[in-house]
């Protein structure tokens, strides 16, 4: 049996028996005969999936649907209707009720069984995907929580560098891809003291040691998972402080040598980090940081990321004040 619980509503004790042997044995199953039951098991299990009928003595199937999602914040149950209303009609109504199958009756146990799982498989996989969005969110924080970077500068850059890479010619599955890995470029400042992370002033030759061991310690954080985005961000942790010319660190690797993404997110940080006010400095203007990312092309930067850069910069303006204006709206 799997940890899955199925909600299944029908005022005919038949039915619900029909359901209870074509199910049983793989979920864990509730009942409801009515509304009132019915909100309360949704309330009290949060069930994974809802099989309801529509024509139930006290109120519409369609009707029920449509509260079960006002109560759903997260939007996670999904709802099937199972009814002798076959016609397109009704089948039209129950999706825009927010449906997401309709099943006639007299069911067929195997339809019935493999719509279940398909539909269950889909919860398993937002659940994953969720997951995943959790941990990345928590390990890009993590990797700024010791130093004067906000959270808005992880998420912005990462928005950057989506576009970036899109204008490099990444698929949109690989662009959003490199969004998700690269708010943990910097996971490994983990390892590195407060003290080094906050301090004010110049760096000594001592503390830039300590500082230079960061990406490995990112990489050797992120690259213990097999997943394709934590892998993708091992990469960028380890090599976005390399540079076109080789001056970079922790292996002064020289063009096309450093990945694409890793030279994508550094000059996306780049950018983002001249375009932020921090405690020892305020923003540069627009033009100044465009003149200075130009001026790196060939020594800091890959020459023809630049010309992307220049090419797309209206768009990444466009990502600025979007999201400064989501900054401005959350401190309202």
């Amino acid at each position: 049996m799997t940890h899955h619980t199925i909600l299944i509503v029908d005022d005919e004790p038949s039915n619900l028996a029909i359901m209870r042997a074509i199910l049983g044995d793989s979920y864990k199953l509730v009942f409801a005969r009515n509304r009132i039951e019915t909100l309360a098991a949704v309330d009290k299990h949060r069930p994974a999936l809802v099989l309801l009928d529509v024509g139930l003595p006290d109120v519409s199937g369609y009707d029920l649907c449509r509260q079960i999602k006002q109560i759903d914040a997260g939007q996670a149950i999904q709802i099937i209707f199972v009814t002798a209303y076959g016609d397109i009609t009704h089948e039209t109504t129950g999706f825009e009720a927010g449906g997401v199958d309709y099943i006639v009756k007299p069911v067929s146990p195997p339809v019935v069984r493999a719509r279940v799982s398909a539909h269950l498989s889909r919860v398993h996989a937002a659940l994953l995907e969720q997951s995943y969005r959790d941990a990345i969110l928590m390990l890009g924080n993590a990797g700024h929580y010791n130093d004067t970077d906000t959270g808005e500068h992880i998420w912005r850059m990462a928005a950057y560098a989506q576009a970036l890479a899109r204008g490099c010619g990444w698929d949109p599955r690989r662009s959003l891809q490199l969004e998700l890995a690269a708010p943990m470029h910097d996971t490994g400042k983990l390892g590195v003291p407060q003290a080094i992370l906050r301090k004010q002033g110049p760096l000594t030759p001592e503390e830039w040691v300590v500082m230079k061991t960061h990406p490995r310690v990112g990489h050797d954080i992120l690259s213990k998972s097999d997943a394709p985005v934590f892998q993708l961000a091992a990469e960028v942790a380890l090599r976005h402080h390399e540079k076109w010319d080789g001056s970079g660190y922790p292996d002064g690797l020289r063009g096309t040598e450093i990945p694409e993404s890793a030279r994508i997110v550094a000059l996306a940080d780049v950018f983002d980090a001249l375009s932020m006010k921090r405690p020892y400095k305020e923003p540069w203007a627009i033009e100044k940081i465009a003149e200075y990312v130009n001026a790196g092309a060939g020594a800091h930067f890959d020459p023809e990321l630049v010309n992307v850069f220049s090419a797309i910069f209206p768009q990444l303006l466009q990502i600025q004040a979007k999201w400064d204006a989501e900054e401005k709206g959350s401190l309202a």
